[in-house]
């Protein structure tokens, strides 16, 4: 049983999700039955965040607060946004993924392809482990990521977007910044993988330790840096940002046509730019 007190609640979360990172069902399901990520990074939001509405303000009328998928979900539970609590986890990519990613040029790696299809099935699983925990002990949560709900659509603004986005959650969360790449810098760098969830439980939010969506990129914050630009292969990226229109069909057609030849993997990867540049596994400092 979870303790009643919100940050003894909060600190048997962190150990839940933690304990089943380290579980073989987070595994690349490769030879060595390699796990797809280390330890992970537990954040808290509330889901009365006024955050929350910016950014829906931001991304279009289509996005999701937490507290509207809470209520599509559970319709006949009474609670308001203030009695919601958005648990965010931040899933690293293992050295070895890493190394082999950041020497890659034009595609990406096996390891990467991998933990792109197993490690995102993971995700999923330890959404559903976690909603599970939660209900069994009084408290109603669900995984947006994993909602039938959930689609992807066209923002007017920033054109492909998705109705709940695991890296805005991770930001309001106070899990990282925004990189040139829209890549999410964190503590563990951007070579990640994300997931959430929505409970009705109350727990007290994780200060957001910067001010600006953009700090921790040192393209932004310093003038410097720029490395992702070189990384992409099809030129995505620049100083104006991500170019979703050039990225979006290389990944889902070249990167899907290279993972399924020499991988055998039926999935759409790339990643270059969140390895080999001096974000990956860190927030970057600039000397």
């Amino acid at each position: 049983m979870m303790p009643e007190q919100p940050a003894d609640q909060s600190a048997s979360i962190v150990s839940a999700i933690r304990d089943y990172a380290r579980s073989p069902e987070n595994s690349l399901r490769n030879a060595d039955n390699e796990p797809a990520f280390g330890d992970p990074l537990v954040g808290f939001s509330r889901g009365d965040d006024p955050l929350y509405g910016e950014i829906k303000a931001g991304i279009g009328d289509f996005y999701w607060t937490p507290f509207e998928i809470f209520h599509a979900t559970f319709p006949l539970v009474q609670a308001s946004p203030s009695d919601l609590t958005v648990i965010s986890y931040v899933l690293p990519q293992t050295e070895n993924t890493r190394r082999d990613q950041a020497r890659q040029k034009r595609f990406a790696c096996e390891r990467w392809a991998r933990s792109r299809l197993y490690g995102e099935a993971f995700i999923l699983k330890l959404g559903a482990h976690l909603v599970g925990l939660l209900a069994d002990n009084g408290h109603e949560a669900l995984c947006p990521g994993a909602s039938t709900r959930w689609e992807k659509t066209m923002s007017q603004r920033h054109g492909i977007a998705s109705t709940w986005s695991e890296r805005h959650i991770a930001y309001a969360s106070g899990l990282g910044t925004f990189g040139l790449c829209d890549g999410l810098i964190t503590p563990l760098g951007k070579a990640v993988r994300l997931g959430s969830v929505v409970a009705r439980i109350d727990i007290p939010p994780t200060q957001r330790p910067y001010k600006d969506h953009h700090e921790y990129c040192l393209f932004y914050s310093q003038g410097t840096c720029g490395a992702c630009i070189k990384r992409c292969p099809v030129g995505a990226i620049s100083k104006d940002g991500h170019d979703k229109t050039r990225c979006q069909p290389y990944t889902s057609i070249t990167g899907h046509k290279h993972s399924l030849k020499h991988y055998n993997i039926d999935t759409t990867p790339c990643g270059l730019c969140q390895a080999g540049v001096p974000c990956e596994s860190k927030i970057p400092t600039w000397k």
